[in-house]
């Protein structure tokens, strides 16, 4: 199912949403569509609804504030776009760089995407006791980036440009 992003009033990235869910909210008149994929409707007997992308809140509401993403092994794998971090093919596991048994915990820092090959090859050991290295280092994603991120890449470059995640 589609993925939706949906914005407060004030343009503010919230959350994701399914279809279904951002079509209920924009019927409602709580949402308005901000930007819609090309070509393709909703249609019914009474309706007919561009299929939305991004739909903003017509209330702003009010969110604690966020000052980090939350760690998730499908939020690592989305950071690092499913490819491995030690030799650039499609990644299916996660792999903690600094193992848990020495005391590496599930933080971004940590963490990378890894092909099963490497993730088995490197074991219970760092980078480096394993002779291998990655291809490029971890960071931690900002919530709003984070957020932008799980709508995938392809999705992100359709986005207009006040949308965009900077490269």
């Amino acid at each position: 199912m589609r993925e939706t992003l949906v914005l407060n009033a004030s343009f503010e990235p919230l959350s994701t949403v399914s279809l279904r869910r951002a079509v209920v909210l924009v019927m409602q008149d709580k949402a308005v569509v901000e930007h819609a994929h090309p070509g393709l409707r909703i249609r019914a007997a009474s309706v007919d609804v561009p299929v939305p992308q991004v739909i903003r809140l017509s209330r702003y509401v009010r969110v604690p504030f966020r000052q980090r993403a939350p760690w998730s092994r499908r939020g690592v794998l989305v950071r690092d776009q499913h490819r491995c971090a030690y030799c650039g093919r499609r990644a299916t596991t996660v792999d903690h760089v600094v193992p848990r048994s020495h005391g590496g915990g599930d933080t971004w820092l940590n963490t990378v995407a890894s092909c099963a090959e490497d993730n088995h090859r490197k074991a219970d050991r760092t980078p480096e006791q394993a002779g291998m290295r990655l291809l490029r280092r971890p960071f931690e994603p900002t919530p709003a980036d984070a957020l932008l991120s799980t709508l995938g890449v392809s999705v992100r470059d359709a986005l207009p440009e006040w949308l965009a995640v900077p490269a």
